[in-house]
């Protein structure tokens, strides 16, 4: 296991903690003495969003977490639970590596596949998931798409992490959703690349040397000044830690940055594809 944090077990909309935050939720709530459109007037919700809750279909914000709690006297009770409802929301092999990634100083992003989570439009995320295989239950799909989404607070964070992008040309062409869809992608990949933490970089199809070939991964520095390598296929994952590996990946990134445009000339291109379609 050298250098490698295994993953926890699955759990999905409708299984493990979600049901068991369901079942605390309709115990307090009953012993309130409220209904679900009582319970939904005063936390803002519908009784059916409550009761999707309950029944572990959809997965319940913070913010309500933390109203039910109150309003039910559950005395902290749900809002232990918290932390954990929040990393149902994704999938299983992803939930170590996006716990580091929201408080890393540092990260770093090769995409050969899709552009990456952190750069992606809502419709673009849809289209992502809708693409899925095996096919995702729809609640799963709005689920995966709102957490995507979250994961993009880190770009109003008060201590800006350095994040860097080296994205395949091909991604950038590949009309995912729909070409309506991909000018909306394209045109938020500009905007994200003018921030002063960010520096996107394409990699052109045309190029003869290419030092990530083998597959996708990204590179994360803690606040307590640890580096770990993310790498991601086929729904399977491995978070690396001990240094040799790292490093293996480290000096990957560092060659595909070099044999990348610059940022500048990156989004020059990514102008230049905007303005084909």
């Amino acid at each position: 296991m050298d250098g490698e944090v295994q993953q926890p077990e699955e759990y999905e909309v409708g299984t493990g903690v979600l049901c068991v935050f369901g079942r605390q939720l309709k115990l307090f709530r009953e012993r309130a003495g409220l209904d679900r459109a009582g319970l939904g007037s005063l936390t803002g919700y519908s009784a059916s969003t409550i009761a999707s809750f309950e029944q572990a279909r959809r997965i319940p914000p913070p913010k309500f977490i933390d109203q039910a709690d109150e309003v039910l006297r559950a005395g902290g009770v749900l809002s232990a639970s918290k932390e954990e409802v929040a990393r149902a929301q994704y999938p299983a092999f992803f939930r170590d590596a996006a716990k580091l990634e929201a408080e890393a100083v540092e990260l770093h992003v090769y995409a050969n596949q899709a552009v990456p989570g952190l750069l992606q439009t809502e419709e673009y995320a849809r289209a992502v998931f809708t693409n899925w295989r095996p096919l995702l239950h729809e609640d799963v799909v709005e689920q995966r798409v709102m957490a995507r989404l979250a994961r993009q607070e880190i770009f109003s964070r008060m201590q800006l992490p350095t994040i860097s992008f080296v994205i395949e040309e091909s991604v950038l062409r590949r009309p995912l959703g729909g070409w309506g869809v991909m000018r909306g992608q394209l045109e938020q990949i500009l905007l994200h690349g003018q921030r002063r933490n960010v520096e996107v970089q394409v990699l052109p199809t045309e190029r003869n040397e290419h030092a990530g070939l083998a597959g996708p991964f990204t590179l994360i520095e803690t606040k307590e000044g640890r580096r770990i390598a993310y790498v991601e296929a086929q729904q399977d994952s491995r978070l690396y830690t001990a240094r040799k590996p790292v490093r293996e990946i480290e000096e990957q990134y560092g060659l595909l940055r070099a044999q990348a445009l610059t940022p500048r000339e990156s989004l020059a291109f990514v102008e230049k594809l905007l303005g084909e379609r």
